[in-house]
């Protein structure tokens, strides 16, 4: 069911770009790993490349999990903002399409998390 409110609802946009001094918000999810329930979020810099995520950042969030090591990078699936995406990990984030609040997920094939408890 639909809500109105009947609020004029005024104030400073708190997470707006401008304030996060040149780096935009980037979400990241590993789809269907319940150890992390939710996507993580990043301050990285529109001109960082692609694979800079992949082989220096997640590595340190998510290579607690035991499938991490397992994972075939040549099989991931990826989406952006919802919709199918194949990232260019040479190039910048910003030249792979994501913007200010963007929700990167990936998927790896075959692994289900931890004893196969996944949704």
């Amino acid at each position: 069911m639909p809500v109105a409110s009947t609020y004029d609802y005024r104030g400073e946009v708190r997470d707006a770009a401008a304030n996060f001094h040149g780096n935009q918000v980037t979400y990241v999810n590993w789809k269907r790993h319940l150890m992390f329930c939710a996507p993580l979020a990043f301050p990285f810099p529109p001109d960082m490349p692609f694979g800079a995520i992949v082989e220096a950042v997640l590595p340190g969030i998510y290579g607690v999990h035991p499938d991490w090591a397992k994972i075939d990078w040549s099989t991931v699936t990826w989406t952006l903002d919802g919709a199918p995406f194949v990232p260019n990990f040479g190039a910048s984030i910003a030249a792979n399409g994501l913007t200010h609040k963007s929700l990167v997920t990936f998927t790896t094939p075959g692994l289900d998390g931890i004893g196969g408890m996944s949704i």
